[in-house]
């Protein structure tokens, strides 16, 4: 009976271990879901994009299972800090201010500011010609911030939630224009609704770096993502990646 009771002991014990050994590491990845292509929902409801897609290639690669959470604009710092995901890939610009309530890893992506507006329009970007008019942006983004400090006493500034409800509105004409991520105005007219406009101007600010935020302090999630990043970038996988969606190299 002693035996007996030995190898039930034994045999949960090595049960225990095999549970323990072979338990994968799940981390949630938060994103916005409106900002396309870089992340919004698909007709399945679920979130796709560039950012995810290198987001994915990134768990892979450090051998994690990896979900999406999604969160507004406006509160995705805060969600982040309050642990509703574990990192944050969502086109988010490195800033000194962000800097200070979240740590980035390197850049995944370079971007760039620039404006559309109809093709009918003279639109020219010094002060006297763009006094008066209607520009529109993403609230508490690089674009918002730029017009505020550039035309912040001579455009009337438009501010959205999202950027596709800002393209909603210089499609019916309540905006003279929108000031945005050339990648993510460079999506827009490719489509029916972006036909008749066009890029403004040159690039506003052409060496925006984005990355991948953690929570503050989590330096040994940020340098596994670093590593990550760097594989991906060497073994051709990110290359892939960005061809699906640009014919130009973002990286």
């Amino acid at each position: 009976m002693k035996n007996y009771k030995k190898i039930l002991l034994v045999a949960a014990a090595s049960l225990s271990f095999a549970t323990t050994s072979f338990a994968v590491e799940t981390l949630k990845i938060g994103t916005e879901g409106a900002y396309p292509p870089f992340n919004l929902i698909d007709s399945n409801g679920e979130a796709v994009g560039f950012d995810l897609d290198i987001a994915k290639a990134l768990c892979e690669k450090m051998d994690v299972e990896c979900s999406v959470v999604t969160s507004d604009w406006d509160g995705i710092i805060p969600a982040l800090n309050a642990k509703k995901f574990d990192f944050l890939a969502a086109s988010m610009s490195i800033t000194e201010e962000r800097s200070r309530a979240v740590d980035f890893t390197d850049p995944y992506y370079t971007n760039g500011l620039q404006f559309v507006a109809p093709k009918s329009s003279d639109f020219k970007l010094d002060k006297k010609s763009m006094k008066g008019r209607v520009i529109g942006a993403q609230r508490a983004t690089i674009a918002g911030h730029w017009l505020e400090d550039n035309f912040g006493k001579t455009v009337d500034i438009k501010f959205y939630d999202t950027n596709e409800n800002a393209y909603l509105d210089l499609e019916s004409g309540r905006l003279d224009g929108v000031l945005a991520d050339k990648f993510v105005n460079w999506e827009w007219l490719q489509s029916e609704a972006g036909a008749n406009f066009e890029f403004k101007g040159d690039p506003v600010f052409d060496n925006d770096k984005i990355g991948i935020a953690v929570r503050k302090g989590n330096n040994e999630l940020r340098e596994r993502l670093n590593t990550a990043l760097k594989e991906i970038v060497e073994d051709g996988t990110y290359k892939t990646i960005n061809d699906k969606y640009f014919p130009f190299n973002v990286y």
